[in-house]
């Protein structure tokens, strides 16, 4: 979700840098990355997690039960935790060890073994504290401590950026994913607890309540989410063309109730949209979650964060539910090996928006969120970096990373890809990198880890051609292709212009006086044209390339702006 608005990204969250100063460990604010040894060869089969919160002092007791799997005999293990909470206790299987056996200096929780370990044991975790506290949720990671208009707390957690490590003992990189998860919340009376999975129990208490939730299927690290509030929920189901029923919960602010009615309906409609597209909801062992929330919103796993006020955008529905709910399926189900691939969230994320407007209004909605997108396109740096960058460094420019390219030309790139592969092709790419298989039923699949290349051996292997050249232009330069023209009084000859000189085999229509010629553009071409004939280059705008009226107007605003 990192861009709720794609051309806040990059400025808010070089501001999120240093908001705590130099007591701000980097290697804990820094997320995804290089694995250290101490976590290589691991698998988190299940993770439990006890929380208490503590509102008056914004602080948290937290315990975590990590069951893990050894591929290797190790000496050691390194867990992430913020370095801000005190360790109260540390055990291996069920067994205290003494507290010079572990540090947590920067954030990575190093302890070292009283015996060496292979295979299958449990890492237990005792802590406490206040954790880190969001300046500008959720582009800057932690807890929200917030109130609602009568005054009750509210209280969410967003991490995206800064990683799972902020408030839960994990493995803050994608293969730290629980395969299940249970989660025990404790909160004063009169508030409620929503979180991922299913709520299985309510434990009551003189002054506090435990929610016990479980969550059966396999969880994005930083999609682990805790909110509290005085909620109330709107319960029903979604009927899947797959034949599974998938219960539904809207958990709102009592005073949002009619707005959280409307929104329901929407998000039965948006999943019925992404099932005909892409497949089937993949968590539906769970549930199809959304919860008020005091920030703008994150996609958390069957639980999205939702704080847009309930707005209609000029296509008729709400931007925001959709881009979080879009993650259910491109971030969720299908997550990025490494963040270097984090378009693969965010690009195909902000292309299912024009889709859908396509789908509820057709062309002219389509082509118009298009050309929105098109107007922010930077090329400051590769959609995917040579060098493996952390999540802030992908959404920071100024630390090579595409920033806000990852909303807007990326959805661009799938936009052209689409275009020479055709529909089915495409969809068909889509639907098994997300799900891992080409037939995706409820029950059968499991989430997938992928990155680009995944994508580009797929496209491969569907089409029957090889697209290298393709990815090597759009995914690892940063410049964009041009059409060089030579013109005489009767010839007009145009070439490809690459980003070192790669090659770009790729077809161009070109309209003389309305009538549109298909260029076969392995070569320089040349047409017979006259002074006054009317030339458009790609006037159905299928292909993404550079163009020097949006060169000039993406000036002149820069410049207006200053």
């Amino acid at each position: 979700m990192r861009c709720l608005i794609a051309s806040l990204i990059v400025s808010l969250l070089v501001l999120s840098g240093g908001v705590i100063g130099s007591e701000r460990s980097e290697y804990t604010m820094g997320s995804d990355g290089p694995l250290p040894t101490s976590q290589q060869g691991l698998l988190l089969q299940h993770a439990e997690l006890h929380f208490t919160i503590l509102p008056k002092e914004k602080a948290i007791n937290g315990t975590g039960i990590l069951t893990l799997v050894s591929d290797h005999s190790r000496n050691n293990v390194g867990i992430n935790l913020d370095n801000f909470f005190s360790i109260d206790k540390v055990l291996i299987n069920s067994k205290v060890i003494d507290e010079n056996q572990y540090s947590n200096p920067e954030g990575l929780l190093l302890i070292n073994l009283p015996n060496k370990i292979k295979g299958k044991f449990t890492v237990e975790i005792h802590y406490s504290g206040a954790p880190r506290e969001a300046v500008k949720a959720p582009w800057d990671g932690g807890f929200v401590w917030a109130k609602t208009s009568s005054g009750k707390d509210w209280i969410a957690t967003a991490v995206q950026g800064d990683g799972c490590d902020l408030f839960w003992p994990c493995i803050d990189n994608p293969i730290g994913e629980p395969k299940t998860t249970t989660m025990h919340i404790t909160v004063p009376k009169g508030l409620v607890a929503a979180a991922n999975g299913t709520l299985q129990s309510v434990t009551k208490g003189e002054t506090t309540d435990t929610y016990h939730w479980q969550a059966l299927s396999q969880l994005n690290t930083y999609g682990v989410a805790i909110n509290v509030g005085p909620y109330e929920v709107i319960k029903t189901t979604f009927h899947s063309q797959y034949g599974n029923e998938i219960p539904v919960e809207f958990y709102h602010l009592p005073e949002n109730k009619e707005g959280a009615k409307k929104l329901v309906q929407e998000l039965l409609d948006i999943t019925t949209f992404f099932e005909r597209k892409i497949g089937p909801y993949p968590f539906g062992q769970d549930k199809i979650g959304v919860v008020d929330t005091p920030h703008l919103g994150m996609e958390h796993q069957t639980i999205n964060a939702y704080g847009n006020n309930y707005i209609t955008d000029k296509y008729g529905f709400d931007w925001l539910m959709f881009h979080e709910f879009a993650h259910e399926w491109f971030a969720n189900q299908l997550t990025n090996k490494n963040a270097n691939a984090m378009w693969l969230h965010e690009g195909f994320g902000a292309y299912m928006h024009p889709l859908y407007e396509y789908y509820l209004h057709g062309q002219t909605a389509y082509m118009s969120h298009m050309f929105d997108m098109r107007l922010k396109v930077r090329n400051k740096a590769p959609i995917v970096s040579k060098e493996l960058l952390t999540v802030e460094g992908v959404y920071q420019e100024e630390k090579g990373g595409p920033g806000a390219d990852i909303y807007a030309k990326a959805p661009w790139v799938l936009h052209t890809l689409r275009n020479i592969i055709g529909d089915e092709h495409f969809f068909k790419a889509t639907t098994e990198l997300v799900y891992g298989t080409a037939k995706p039923t409820p029950g059968d699949f499991k989430p997938v880890l992928a990155d680009t290349e995944d994508f580009l051996r797929i496209v491969n292997r569907l089409t029957g051609q090889d697209f290298r050249w393709f990815f090597d232009v759009y995914f690892y330069q940063s410049a964009l292709p041009e059409i060089i023209q030579s013109k005489t009084d009767t010839r007009l000859t145009l070439q490809w212009k690459t980003p070192n000189n790669l090659p770009f085999p790729l077809p161009l229509d070109v309209s003389v006086n309305g009538k549109v010629l298909t260029l076969d553009m392995t070569k320089p071409q040349t047409i017979k044209v006259l002074p006054n004939d009317l030339v458009i280059i790609d006037p159905m705008s299928k292909v993404l390339i550079e163009k020097p009226h949006v060169a000039n107007y993406q000036r002149f605003i820069e410049e207006s702006t200053k």
